[in-house]
């Protein structure tokens, strides 16, 4: 199926495998991001394939009830992971977009661009906790951290070929485009081989020496099963308990829950989905459409910045330098906003400054904060609650995320712009702390070094 390298320290299988999953995590960028260029077209009744202009609520809901399809899917294919395979689930997740998609592209009122919506969050919350579980169960210990931040790299491509894309062709021609990566990433995963780690949990031995071989960890076949005679559990139910009464699990889904949800609270996604409205409020002379473009390739800039420190500088050092990026970028739009709400007259000869300013964030943010997190999510638990544990911390993430997005307008007209943003300054700040004080190093350790060092 894959190149058979003769040498097992260029783990070329184990990139090429990958290769497929990015393509899934393009689909993710893509797929969260479409309200971006997609919200202004849908305010023009030349473009929108609505027959009237939604309101502004409407508008709001359409963007973010991607969230509303996340927060359920993961907990449904959790158990169906460790029952069926993660490979599976990869394919149902595929699927989901595919059919998510064709409502999109298809839709002409707004009930159909709801249940697009929501499906197509329902198709990303199963890729997204799949793509981190899978990657971290195929890659080796050398390679695992490099090939867990190409996710980052892969999801900021996806963006940019949205906002490319939709910047300058039709709403339909932008749906159809994202149906096609869906179908594309559907037909990759049928590809795909199983996880061993899937394969240790059902004490499937020769099943496991064959995808072994194909990933040229051969060797590994030892260590892996005394991992799996750690945890004993064959259903669910066991899982669920072991997930909070061993301590390494304990410690894993603090740290991943609390940090995921300081990264969806930063302000990333409001930016994302209302990129529009920002550009507009900041008096910015540069349309929002080829704005997010230039962003976006800053964003690749900060995506690939991470995969040649992650091994050397370690995971916390990049967290660290990070958030203390993005607490600063937040709180000098603040201060930009706060400078023109009193009426600053100097404030009109910077009015490119919120656009500089917001390139700044998001190479910090695609940098640490936007990557790091997955690459937790993929190494702290234990084999067999791996997914679950994914699961719970990855839907409460984008549970956070769904509230943060929605209640922006509203913090808007109570606080301001300026009080928005020092509101994500704030929060950067917290997670700041939260990466030195809780978060330990799991740079150079495998996978069941790092279970002995959370316990």
């Amino acid at each position: 199926m894959f190149f058979k390298n003769k040498n097992g320290n260029i783990r070329i299988n184990q990139i090429m495998i990958s290769a497929c999953i990015y393509l899934g995590q393009a689909l993710i960028g893509y797929t969260t991001t479409w309200s971006g260029p997609i919200i202004p077209k849908l305010r023009d009744l030349n473009q929108s394939p609505l027959p009237y202009l939604p309101s502004e609520m409407e508008i709001s809901l359409i963007a973010t009830f991607l969230y509303v399809g996340c927060i359920p899917a993961p907990y449904i294919m959790g158990w169906l992971s460790n029952f069926k395979g993660r490979k599976p689930c990869l394919v149902i997740g595929g699927t989901i977009s595919i059919i998510a998609y064709g409502l999109l592209a298809t839709a002409n009122n707004l009930a159909m661009l709801y249940s697009g919506r929501i499906l197509g969050g329902f198709g990303l919350g199963i890729v997204a906790v799949m793509n981190l579980v899978y990657i971290g169960e195929i890659a080796s210990t050398s390679i695992r951290g490099i090939l867990l931040t190409i996710v980052g790299i892969s999801m900021t491509c996806g963006s940019i070929l949205l906002f490319t894309v939709g910047g300058f062709l039709s709403y339909h021609a932008s749906t159809y485009f994202g149906l096609s990566l869906s179908i594309a990433f559907t037909l990759g995963t049928l590809m795909l081989p199983e996880s061993p780690i899937f394969y240790v949990l059902k004490d499937d031995e020769q099943a496991l020496d064959k995808v072994l071989q194909v990933l040229g960890r051969s060797d590994e076949k030892k260590k892996m099963f005394e991992a799996r005679n750690e945890f004993k559990s064959h259903n669910t139910r066991i899982d669920v308990i072991e997930l909070f009464t061993v301590k390494a699990n304990k410690r894993a889904l603090f740290v991943v829950i609390i940090i995921n949800v300081l990264q969806q609270c930063s302000g990333v996604m409001v930016v994302v989905f209302f990129s529009a409205s920002i550009f507009e409020m900041a008096g910015s002379s540069i349309r929002s459409d080829v704005g997010m473009i230039v962003i976006g390739c800053f964003q690749l800039l900060g995506s690939t910045i991470a995969p040649f420190f992650v091994e050397r500088l370690g995971r916390k050092t990049l967290l660290i330098i990070s958030t203390i990026i993005c607490s600063v970028s937040m709180f000098g739009l603040g201060l930009y906003f706060y400078l023109d709400y009193i009426g600053e007259p100097g404030i009109n000869n910077v009015k490119w400054l919120p656009f500089v300013i917001l390139i700044l964030f998001f190479i910090g943010y695609d940098s640490g904060i936007g990557i790091i997190p997955n690459v937790l999510i993929g190494e702290m638990f234990t084999c067999n609650t791996r997914s679950i544990g994914s699961t719970i911390a990855m839907s409460t993430a984008w549970l956070a995320g769904f509230l943060v997005t929605t209640v922006f307008s509203t913090m808007l007209e109570s606080l301001g712009a300026y009080g928005v943003f020092w509101f994500y300054s704030s929060t950067c700040a917290c997670a700041l702390l939260f990466t030195i004080f809780f978060i330990p190093e799991t740079k150079s350790k495998s996978l069941l070094e790092i279970q002995k060092l959370m316990n």
